[in-house]
């Protein structure tokens, strides 16, 4: 049954109409959905009983629950969601004045980089809309005090499925939505050139791109997406937009041993990022339960994670260099919840 769940105030209206209801109970439908999170029609009071019956009819309201959820022991929590046949998880990060949830755009992920978990997944389904909202609005309210900050960088590409993403930001950063501010919603990609053009020309949420080496050759051989979107094109596109005010430009890092935190590497990250307003965070390797071997194309490879203390040198070489550098701290890796960790293995 087609979900309401999802739909801007125009489709609402129109699902009113065409339901025999006044036009501005779609209205009435959108704060119900989005701002009061009804899980059924029943909830919607101010609308007719007999118009919730007809909308009951053609419509579901678009709410589930968690399948399960597991705690790490830093706090951070994960929850597993059915998608239609499919499954994906969402973590819940708390800290002392902030609670930032990342969400899933996709049930597993065709990206194919050779250090990520999630892809060996391979590509599941697209998420809907609903499917995505659902998420954030289910989690949002489970906790106390609500949620402060939005992060896609979940399971999926998000620049690969962005006219569901689009509307769902849409949703959640509309008056008549959830109504939040869309700097407080960042959203990664690897570098989907056509669908990233898109998204900065239609969104003024944050940005992440994954970048991990700034070496094409060596980027390539992990992220297939580096062949058709090199990351040097990537970055030549990205300074064409204005990052020095109200919109943020982040470079997601993670280190190896020897592999993309060398003095060759560092400097070859100065001259590709010199003069764009952005920050790099550096994050740790987690090799979780495949010790960090991932076979790719039939060979084993290997990813040592850096030294605590190579990532602070290279934290303060970069920063020192004039690029804004930090060390992000790691979450919930006890259930595989960290950066590149998710893969639908809830612990119980």
């Amino acid at each position: 049954m087609e979900s309401l769940l999802g739909k801007n105030i125009d489709e609402l209206q129109d699902v009113a109409v065409a339901a025999g209801l006044p036009r501005y109970t779609g209205k009435q439908l959108a704060e119900w959905l989005y701002r009061k999170r009804a899980e059924s029609f029943e909830e919607m009071t101010n609308i007719s009983v007999k118009g919730r019956q007809t909308l009951a009819n053609g419509f579901a309201a678009g709410r589930k629950k968690p399948v399960t959820e597991v705690r790490s022991e830093d706090g951070t929590r994960k929850f597993l969601f059915q998608v239609g046949t499919e499954y994906v998880e969402t973590v819940l990060i708390p800290e002392e004045e902030r609670n930032t949830l990342c969400i899933s755009t996709q049930a597993g992920c065709r990206m194919r980089c050779a250090f990520c978990m999630t892809g060996t997944l391979g590509f599941r389904k697209h998420l809907t809309a609903a499917e995505m909202l659902n998420q954030i609005l289910t989690v949002d309210g489970m906790i106390d005090g609500g949620l402060t900050n939005l992060v896609l960088m979940g399971e999926g590409e998000p620049m690969d499925n962005l006219d569901e993403v689009l509307r769902a930001l849409n949703v959640l950063t509309a008056p008549w939505g959830y109504g939040w501010s869309p700097k407080r919603i960042t959203v990664s990609s690897v570098g989907v050139m056509p669908g990233l053009a898109r998204f900065l020309q239609e969104s003024d949420c944050h940005v992440a791109i994954s970048l991990h080496n700034p070496f094409h050759e060596e980027r390539a051989a992990i992220m297939p997406a580096e062949k058709a979107c090199p990351v040097a094109d990537i970055v030549r596109m990205l300074k064409k937009y204005d990052f020095a005010h109200q919109r943020r430009l982040s470079f997601e890092y993670i280190c190896w041993s020897g592999m993309n935190d060398t003095l060759r590497h560092a400097n070859e990250l100065v001259r590709l990022l010199r003069g764009l307003p952005c920050r790099v965070n550096l994050i740790r390797f987690h090799e979780g339960k495949e010790n960090g071997q991932f076979t790719v194309n039939n060979t084993t490879l290997h990813f040592p994670s850096s030294e605590e203390k190579q990532m602070i040198w290279l934290r303060d070489y970069l920063t020192g260099h004039g690029i804004t550098t930090t060390i992000r701290r790691s979450r919930g890796e006890d259930i595989l919840a960290a950066c590149g960790m998710l893969v639908n293995a809830l612990k119980e």
